[in-house]
């Protein structure tokens, strides 16, 4: 391997641009100067041996760079990060420079064994793992401090002088994913392999278990819709499909265990190592002694940290679930008034207004989650975890705590305090059909419409300057900068979590809730794909094995959904009537079930 690098030119006739990198304007010449040389200086340097070129325009240079590597380069890189590749015995292995032969659609002329996003991949990973060697500071910039081991690319983004690193689109590639996976209406499977060959395995991942979620929920859809033709108007009728709602919350996840494994043996990456993590950026404290790796980093106190989560975090969210309570009971005082009204009036326009309580709540459930979030992440990161996994960690449990009982507690209320079947199918029906609309709204159509009127802004530009109709490079990067950039699958899983939620835990007293989530997945995956390939930037690839801890997080929404349809069952006059003289009997037969 170290004889590998000595021989490896920082050269190539063909450069390809994989990355993009946009310094801000007005960026120092000694700081430009330091950064470049560092991405194109040798290994043994310090460098990451990479090829840079300034992207050219009508205007001239602007601070905007092009980051290529050579086909030497990226393969030596592969084995760095660990990419596993498939054998020519088709078996999975760990990618090595020197056995490369034995792997299947190897050359030395084929540029296509590695994919584009995997190149991407391989750029980031050197970038990131630039590191100051005896700087004490940023060339050009005293107040951006550095230290041996410290990431420059951190660095530089934290202190504004790097404004962003995103990976180019190919956009023939992308006009060919375009066509096969949202271009066309169609029944049929969505094109995973080819989606993780150009997104990678996350989000081809996400795609994954949305369409096997979709797939998952039509039996439910099936059987919901006789049973709302049949037996719609007697609530009491509800034990049969909450019999089967309680089997299915449970097989599903474990199948999915099954499909997931071989999704991503087949991708290589349920194989790969788990890479050594690096102290996420915003991560800070006093210089000292990584014991680890005896590199100098920043240090903080545990006990600092579980200070801020348990005396400020943790009251927070505690008051945070007490307002939403409140909110909750301003709700039911509001159906009461509706209910008042229509028993006064008798009459169609009192009939809608029996509605608006539940659409308000929803409305009102949505906003409540967005700037929770917010307030979320802004204590998350303030409590200045370490690892980008335990910042995430911290970040998920507070997020779906609040969420659950937010958008849950009403339903918990009405059907275990209220006792009221008709109250609760009403309340589920609105909250999840508006929940679903708003989503549609504000995460797709709204970012599609305001692409789409920059898009148009451009090309009337281009017009103007009579450019063809296919785009150059500048055209294309000065395009894609300004495009938003996508923050992951936070948003998207958490969407997914909260409709299983509704659909596994009181769906059996409206048994169309599995249609409309059927329907608004299937929107969904369309929405999505257009989303990825139309509205942001190209995000880099990130391999994983698994969905993480939302595998967790649906295994515990489960549990409860168990619990709850076996007290539904409980509550069911035919299950009663099977123990009129013992309730205690009642109640043990109940627990054995769950």
């Amino acid at each position: 391997m170290v004889e590998s690098w000595s021989f490896l030119d920082t050269a190539e006739s063909n450069f390809r641009p994989l990355v993009v990198i946009e310094l801000a304007k007005g960026t120092k010449e000694e700081t430009i100067e330091w950064f470049t040389k560092r991405i194109v200086d040798k290994k043994a340097d310090g460098g990451a041996q990479l090829l840079i070129q300034p992207l050219v325009t009508e205007n001239g240079v602007e601070n905007i760079y092009l980051v290529g590597a050579s086909h030497l380069r990226l393969l030596l890189g592969a084995e760095t990060v660990g990419l596993v590749k498939e054998c020519s015995d088709n078996s999975m292995r760990t990618f090595t420079y020197s056995s490369r032969k034995t792997f299947k659609h190897f050359a030395d002329d084929n540029h296509n064994f590695l994919t584009m996003a995997e190149c991407q991949y391989i750029i980031k990973h050197e970038l990131e793992n630039l590191r100051a060697k005896n700087e004490k500071m940023i060339p050009g910039y005293p107040q951006a401090k550095l230290y041996p081991g410290k990431s420059i690319v951190r660095r530089l983004l934290t202190s504004g002088i790097l404004v962003q690193i995103f990976p180019l689109h190919d956009r023939e590639e992308l006009k060919k994913l375009s066509h096969s996976w949202y271009g066309r209406v169609k029944v049929g499977y969505q094109p995973l392999d080819d989606i993780r060959c150009y997104f990678g395995e996350t989000i081809a991942l996400y795609f994954g278990f949305l369409e096997y979620f979709t797939f998952a929920l039509i039996p439910m859809a099936v059987i919901g819709i006789p049973y709302y033709v049949f037996a719609w108007e007697d609530y009491d009728k509800y034990m049969m499909f909450a019999t089967f709602n309680l089997l299915w919350s449970t097989v599903i996840l474990e199948v999915w265990k099954r499909m997931c494994a071989i999704l991503t043996y087949r991708w290589g990456t349920l194989l790969m190592k788990r890479q050594f993590e690096e102290p996420r950026p915003g991560f800070h404290g006093v210089l000292g002694i990584n014991p680890v790796t005896g590199r100098e980093e920043p240090v903080y106190s545990s006990v600092k940290r579980q200070l801020r989560i348990y005396l400020v975090s943790l009251p927070f969210v505690c008051l945070c679930l007490y307002f939403s309570l409140y909110v909750m009971m301003i709700y039911f005082d509001l159906e009461q008034w509706a209910l008042d009204y229509h028993k006064e009036n008798e009459s169609n326009f009192s009939s809608l207004m029996l509605y608006v309580p539940s659409i308000i709540y929803a409305i009102v459930i949505e906003i409540m989650n967005r700037i929770y979030r917010y307030a979320a992440e802004f204590l998350t990161s303030w409590e200045n975890h370490r690892l980008e996994s335990s910042y995430q960690n911290h970040l998920i449990l507070k997020v779906l705590v609040f969420n659950f009982l937010n958008c849950f507690a009403s339903l918990f209320y009405i059907a275990f305090v209220l006792f009221d079947m008709k109250l609760l199918r009403q309340s589920l029906a609105t909250l999840l059909i508006t929940s679903q609309i708003l989503n549609q709204f504000a995460e797709s159509l709204l970012p599609y419409w305001l692409q789409k009127r920059y898009n148009r802004r451009m090309k009337k530009r281009m017009c103007s300057k009579k450019t063809d109709t296919d785009l150059s490079l500048a055209e294309q990067v000065n395009m894609e900068k300004e495009m938003g950039t996508y923050l992951g699958t936070f948003d998207d899983y958490l969407e997914l979590f909260l409709q299983f939620g509704y659909v596994s835990l009181f769906s059996c007293v409206y048994p169309l809730a599995a249609v409309f989530a059927v329907l608004n997945n299937i929107t969904e995956i369309y929405s999505d794909a257009l989303k990825m390939c139309r509205v942001y930037k190209r995000p880099f690839a990130e391999p994983t094995a698994s969905i993480g801890v939302w595998q967790l997080a649906f295994e515990t929404m489960s549990v409860i959904s168990v619990v709850t349809n076996c007290i539904l069952i409980g509550m069911s006059p035919e299950v009663d009537a099977l123990f009129p003289d013992s309730k205690m009997d009642l109640v043990l037969t109940v627990a054995l079930v769950e």
